[in-house]
């Protein structure tokens, strides 16, 4: 075990701590998105790739307990281990609460893992895909072939574009469901979560669509989601929650979402539609779900009282 020393700060001004660096691990600190006083580290066997694009830095490992590793910029994204918990809440929570969607659009999710469970509804005619990282769909279909393989779908179009133009552009009314799979905010997805792209985000969808965005933990960014929230009420004139789900090897072992309807036929959230028990999800789907269910549904709007005192303060 390596000792790396640093100036900290404390009572007594600043004096030089040691921290114990474990050779062959690999820590979720970054310089970009940082979490003050937290890390998370996962044990690497093998760095698979490690490249640089135009807009990010990117790296994939196999780790001893999590499977493959995707880090962005310093952030761990996804592993093959929990991957499931993410991918078909982000999916599942807003496809499951509307009747027969159609076409959907997803920004960012370019390793595939969101495109492959859109296209589980037999119902679902178009997927558009906007990333605008091109190496990180090349990276994932070297890496991750079964996952990138949602590509080769006829329903599914890519463009490498930026998401945000993207949106702006989108004639009104032409999504039934828009979900944005982004990294944290900031970098290139920082404008994900900034009032103009929601507003335009709202125009796309047809009345009663339905728009999610990845929210962080509220264990951590509780006032961060607050702020969302209040903006997305701006613009989505349907419904606003929040829900989140379990990821062990996300920073506080949680994320959220915040989830939003347009004005239109009314969304229940909580009791979706659609059932995965029923036809809704492809019968010859190659792999089953892992993590989602109807009772897992119900259960992500359930918030601690810490949370839904701050997210919903008139309740």
């Amino acid at each position: 075990m390596e000792k790396e020393c640093v100036s900290v700060d404390n009572s007594n001004g600043k004096e030089m701590e040691c921290l114990s660096i474990i050779p062959g691990w690999y820590s979720d600190v970054s310089d970009v998105f940082p979490v003050p006083g937290e890390i998370i580290s996962i044990k690497i066997e093998k760095i698979l790739f490690k490249g640089k694009s135009k807009y990010q830095d990117i790296m994939i490992f196999q780790s001893l307990t999590y499977g493959k590793v995707i880090v962005l910029d310093g952030i761990m994204q996804h592993t093959e281990r929990d991957v499931c918990s993410y991918v078909e809440m982000i999916v599942h929570l807003p496809l499951a609460s509307i009747p027969n969607p159609e076409k959907v659009l997803i920004i960012g999710g370019g390793m595939g893992f969101t495109l492959r469970e859109v296209l589980r509804y037999s119902s679902v005619e178009k997927v558009d895909l906007v990333e605008i990282d091109e190496m990180v769909i090349d990276v994932s279909r070297k890496y991750l072939p079964e996952i990138a393989k949602g590509y080769e779908d006829p329903r599914a179009t890519l463009y490498i574009e930026d998401g945000n133009a993207f949106v702006k552009n989108a004639a009104p009314g032409t999504y039934d469901v828009i979900i944005v799979d982004s990294s944290d905010p900031c970098g290139v997805s920082k404008c994900f979560f900034e009032k103009p792209f929601l507003e335009a985000a709202s125009k796309a969808l047809r009345p009663g669509g339905v728009y999610i965005i990845q929210a962080e933990s509220a264990w951590i960014f509780l006032d961060f989601i607050k702020k969302l929230v209040e903006n997305c009420n701006k613009f989505f004139k349907g419904s606003v929650n929040y829900a989140w789900t379990n990821v062990p090897s996300y920073l506080s072992g949680a994320i959220g979402f915040v989830i939003c309807s347009t004005e239109g036929p009314p969304v229940d959230f909580i009791n979706p539609v659609n059932k995965v028990d029923l036809d809704i999800i492809s019968t010859n789907s190659e792999s089953p779900l892992k993590y989602y269910n109807s009772k897992v549904h119900a259960a992500a709007f359930a918030l601690p009282t810490f949370a839904e005192k701050v997210l919903y303060p008139k309740k």
